[in-house]
Parts: C-alpha cells; structure tokens; sequence
C-alpha cells in the first residue's frame, strides 16, 4: 500500500525467505486450494513438501532439523504471505507458532528427539486441544481429566473446535491433574495417533476456512504415558499464559496483512468498475471509504510492526499483544465488509476473493481469545 510508510521490520535473510514462501505457495497451495475447500481437509502430501522448503520449525534446533532461529520475523513472514494468498488451509502458524513452543520450551531432551525430527519433516502434524464444548474461553472451567495411575494417566473428556483435529499426529491436550482443577491443576499431556481410547469426531462443517480441518476429539480411558507428560504436572496454566502472546500476536499478523490485501484488490475493483458511466472511484463516497480504511490499515501497521520488533527483543506484555489481536482483527472484519459493499453483487458470489475473505476472516475475533477477552485483559492492567 503507498500510504504504509516503508517497512524496517525485516532484513535480507527475511526478504529472501519471503520470496521462498511465496514460490511455495505459488506451486503447492494456489492450485489445489479449492479442491481442499471442497474436501474439507488439505492434502497431507504438502505437509511434506513445507518440511522440504524449511517451513516447518524454523525456531526448532538445527540439531533436530530445525531452522534454528528464535526470530519471530520468519514467522511473521509466513504468516503475512499465507494471509495475502487467502490460504486458510493449511495451518501452519498452529504448527510452528502455537504448538511449536509448548515442544521447543518444555520437551525432554527424549521427548525432542522423539518428535521434533518428525515435526520439521512434515511427517508429524500437530494440533493442541484446550477447548471443549462447555468452556469456550474459560481455561480454568477445563473438565477433561487425566488420573494419574503410576507410570501413566487415564485421560478422559472431550474437545472441540481444534484446528488440524483430523490431520493431527500429536495434540497437546490441556487436563485436569487435581480433583479441584482450575488453573493449579492442569497439566499438558502429549497424545499420540493411534492412541487407544483416542477417537477424531466428525469435521466440523465451517461457514469459512472449510480447508482447514477443524474436529472434535474424545478421550475415552486413554493411556498416556508419564514419558508424554509436557513440562512440569499441575503447570500447564502458567505454560499457557506464557504462549498465549505469541499466539495472538499471530493472529493479528495475519489479520493486518489480511486486510491489506483485501483493500488493495477493492482499490483496484473501484478503479475498473463503472457504475453511472464512469468508474466507482470516482464517487466522492467511494474514495472517502477507501481513504478511511487504508488509515486504518497504515496505523494498525505502524503498531503490528512496533509490536513484532518489541517480541523478537523479548519484551512484549500480554496486553499489548492483546491490544493487537483485538485491534487488528476487528479491522479485518470491518473492512472485508466494507470491501464487499464496495464489490455490490459481486461481492456475494463466492468466486471473488472478497467474499471467500469475509467468511475466512470472521474467526479472527473469535479464537486466540475473543475481542470481549482481549478488552478484559487490558481493562484489568489499567483498573485493576
């Protein structure tokens, strides 16, 4: 966008593996997307192929594989590009941003050699379950279980709404270790494809996203084994407050980048569509709508930039991170519909790009944290 002031975010080593993501999105997303918006679910051949390019893990060791660099601006790029391209799909800031800290942080040195080779390669895909059907957000109102019964745990509960829950080899499940639960009694257990007890739910049917398989899980007296415990027992909920930033701080890349792109292809659409005899961008209405949301969109820029620089330095707050997924997201959603109204009809077909941008982005506000969290967890750091 010209009215974004030049980015100093990113170097050469970034810029380089931009143009890496790019050609792979090019070559193995791009033309299979809407065959895998049909299917529900991404083929799992390109897993494989991400792991080929250096997608995968680029934070993991270079001892298991990895990439080896804890800069969150290799992330942040493949996060960019894959929101640019509109691929929902294929998860792979779950994967490498989500999930892969839980694995890089808190794995025995066993448990990385176990899983991290396989989660480079692409021949491990993983999910974490932590909601289920009656606590959405709530982490501390968590009632799947884990017994403990000397060298394992029985797990038993249900999840839902997990991302990757059909594809997924491993899944960090968020239990209950103590009778009274909430947020001193629960632990990260680590269950494995073929678990007994261990059953996948239905796909669930989505109004966007549809790539991107999104199931419910059922934990019915799984054994999980002492080895596949994930850090400390009874830890897990300070474990995942310490993610959480990181986590949300992906989503509001994405949904920065997301609405530039959404916004350029309108600005483009305005400039050749003719409405009275001549181009829609000649409309005094039309260019006020388009001069108000590229603003938004530098300005959500400028902090999403400052707020990357302040993660990779080590130093951004919960509430910061929580200011940039509520913001960020809900101009995502706002201008995706003011694109589509811009579009008129043909916004509502479903083989434009602002459409299929409109149902895609509509989770944004809603996983990660809900924009209702995210304005508690500021309003609480200023009033207590």
């Amino acid at each position: 966008m010209a009215v974004t002031f030049r980015r100093d975010l990113y170097g050469p080593d970034h810029e380089a593996f931009r143009d890496t993501v790019r050609a792979f999105l090019a070559k193995e997303v791009a033309p299979h997307h809407q065959s895998w918006e049909r299917n529900g679910v991404v083929d799992r051949e390109v897993w494989y192929s991400a792991g080929r390019q250096g997608l995968l893990g680029p934070a993991v060791d270079q001892e298991y594989g990895g990439g080896g660099s804890d800069d969150f601006r290799y992330s942040a790029v493949l996060i960019e590009e894959f929101a640019r391209a509109g691929a929902s799909g294929l998860a792979l800031s779950l994967h490498n941003d989500i999930v892969g800290p839980y694995l890089t942080r808190l794995a025995t040195e066993e448990q990385k050699r176990r899983w991290l080779p396989g989660f480079v390669s692409g021949d491990i895909v993983t999910a974490i379950a932590m909601t289920e059907p009656g606590a959405g957000s709530d982490l501390q109102g968590i009632r799947t279980t884990a017994t403990d019964r000397g060298d394992h745990y029985l797990l038993n509960g249900s999840k839902t709404f997990i991302s990757n829950g059909i594809l997924a080899d491993l899944v960090v499940v968020v239990a209950r270790t103590t009778p009274e639960g909430g947020s001193a009694g629960q632990s990260l257990l680590v269950v494995e494809r073929g678990a007994d007890g261990f059953e996948r739910g239905r796909n669930l049917a989505k109004i966007g996203q549809q790539a991107q398989d999104t199931a419910e899980l059922f934990f019915n007296d799984v054994r999980v084994p002492k080895e596949n415990l994930l850090g400390e027992e009874n830890r897990a909920f300070t474990y995942l407050m310490g993610n959480l930033a990181q986590e949300r701080l992906a989503i509001a890349v994405g949904a920065a980048a997301a609405t530039e792109e959404i916004l350029d292809i309108t600005t483009r659409y305005v400039k050749e569509r003719e409405a009275f005899g001549r181009p829609l961008a000649k409309l005094q209405h039309v260019r006020f709508e388009i001069a108000e949301m590229a603003t938004e969109a530098a300005v959500t820029r400028t902090f999403l930039d400052r707020c990357v620089t302040e993660h990779v330095a080590g130093r951004l707050d919960p509430v910061h991170a929580s200011m940039a997924k509520w913001w960020a997201t809900e101009l995502q959603k706002r201008v995706a519909d003011r694109c589509l109204q811009l579009h008129g009809g043909y916004g509502y077909m479903s083989e434009y790009r602002v459409a299929r941008a409109f149902l895609d982005g509509r989770i944004q506000t809603i996983y990660g944290g809900t924009t209702e969290i995210m304005k508690e967890i500021i309003g609480r750091s200023l009033l207590g």
